[in-house]
């Protein structure tokens, strides 16, 4: 009676099993892709870490960390060149996520009213709706802020260290709400 138990147990891994076999190619498809795309922006990249967001039970978004250096200090990561890419699951409207983002950079630390109000006016005129299997990119350049891309064309970029820090920080800094999700975009990362 006990191994037909197990054995019951294991039926949903097995019938799955092909799904995740597709979803791994996939991921390296995906993967291989963005290595080529990401070129031009980091010269040689190289995947850092990635995870799905799951908020509630839902997918919100697939992201992935690259780094154009061979190491890639996590706590260092403020002054290295790197790309987020943030492939979404489901739709969104361009304003919320920028609604979203002000309150994690918030989070962080206080924003003052003035600044709050300036950058989220910059993100909500440069930041598209999206539909499910869109991918936002954000390129942090150390030296002078912050690009966007969606679909691999810009859209825009904000000049301010400032801001780039933060909000890059929403997924890298150790104050981030989302703590595994820092882990996992860390994953690889020189010790």
């Amino acid at each position: 009676m006990q191994r037909r138990s197990w054995l019951l147990g294991a039926l949903p891994l097995v019938c799955a099993w092909p799904a995740l076999a597709q979803d791994n190619t996939a991921s390296k498809e995906l993967a291989a892709q963005a290595f080529q795309r990401l070129r031009p922006l980091l010269g040689n990249p190289r995947l850092v870490g990635e995870h799905r967001f799951t908020y509630w039970g839902f997918d919100v978004y697939h992201a992935s960390l690259w780094a154009s250096n061979a190491t890639f200090a996590p706590n260092d990561w403020a002054s290295q060149r790197l790309v987020l890419e943030l492939r979404y699951l489901r739709d969104f409207q361009g304003r919320d996520i920028a609604q979203r983002s002000i309150a994690e950079m918030q989070g962080q630390r206080a924003l003052s009213a003035e600044q709050s109000a300036t950058w989220l006016q910059s993100l909500q005129s440069l930041l598209p709706n999206v539909r499910s299997g869109e991918v936002i990119t954000g390129v942090y350049l150390p030296e002078s802020g912050a690009q966007f891309l969606h679909q691999g064309k810009a859209v825009g970029e904000i000049r301010e260290l400032e801001f780039a820090r933060r909000f890059f920080g929403i997924w890298l800094s150790p104050q981030t709400s989302q703590p595994l999700l820092r882990q996992q975009l860390l994953a690889g990362a020189s010790p």
